[in-house]
């Protein structure tokens, strides 16, 4: 099974829509599954992983509504407030949801980076192990000894990095060297695993293959087709490119890889993540 394992979906008129703005006026519209089915159809996508977009429960309660209506959304990673006294009740009751796989705190907007090591978490950690839920990390470069720390002290929770931690693409070899490094690190937790998505938005819509290669090369290299998942992060993806160039772009650097590891990369890593059955 080919899965896309990042997308969105959002209405201008929820509430808890506060992203985008109008500042990012090429996806400043409605997004909602029936504009993504053709895409999947046209580049042979057969489930889908949908992801939150707001810190808000109330967005994770619609997408879990929304994936309902649409056969290929295989699971729905949304959000809780780690914060709050109900944080524990609002998993397991989240979790009562057939397509529910995890959690994605939006840490890439907490100024601490240490933010998420604090002790006080340590409880919502047990119950997404304890319930079978992923932690999806939305991060940058900066968190990643952060996400170090957390796979050691929980190397039973599943850890999967979003985007690859936004690499600095557009900043070439000093972009390159220290998140390549840390990332290396990263790769010895054998509990984490790493999205290959977001990275033409990083590089900006004039990158191609050229630019994005030494990044994909080397978290091949690091953590093995066998913990990488590709994924769109449509519409997201439309600030730089569309999806038929990210389909496109990612195809060609695959195009000498064994056929196991593509068949990894692109479906078989994430069906074994998220639970998602053939």
């Amino acid at each position: 099974m080919r899965i896309d394992a990042h997308q969105h979906i959002w209405s201008l008129k929820n509430p808890f829509c506060t992203w985008p703005t109008q500042a990012e006026a090429a996806i400043h519209r409605d997004f909602a599954l029936a504009d993504l089915a053709p895409l999947l159809s046209a580049h042979r996508i057969e489930g889908t992983v949908l992801v939150q977009a707001a810190p808000d429960i109330a967005e994770t309660r619609y997408l879990l509504a929304e994936a309902e209506t649409r056969a290929f959304v295989r699971a729905v990673v949304g959000w809780i407030d780690i914060e709050s006294a109900d944080a524990i009740a609002d998993l397991r009751s989240l979790a009562q949801h057939r397509l529910f796989r995890g959690i994605r705190p939006m840490l890439q907007g907490i100024a601490d980076p240490l933010y998420i090591l604090e002790a006080r978490f340590d409880p919502v950690f047990r119950a997404l192990i304890d319930l079978g839920l992923s932690f999806d990390a939305l991060i940058l470069p900066h968190h990643l000894q952060v996400m170090r720390e957390l796979a050691r002290r929980y190397p039973a929770l599943t850890l999967i990095i979003d985007h690859a931690a936004k690499p600095a693409i557009r900043e070439g070899r000093s972009g390159f060297a220290t998140w390549s490094r840390d990332m290396a690190r990263l790769a010895d937790a054998p509990n984490i695993a790493c999205k290959i998505s977001g990275l033409l938005t990083e590089a900006g819509p004039q990158a191609g293959l050229k630019e994005l290669q030494p990044f994909l090369d080397h978290l091949v290299q690091t953590f093995g087709p066998e913990r990488l998942l590709w994924g769109s992060d449509w519409p997201v993806l439309n600030l730089a490119a569309d999806y038929a160039r990210w389909s496109e772009l990612t195809t060609r650097w695959l195009a000498d890889r064994p056929d196991v590891d593509t068949r990894n990369i692109m479906g078989a890593t994430a069906a074994r993540l998220y639970r998602i059955a053939e």
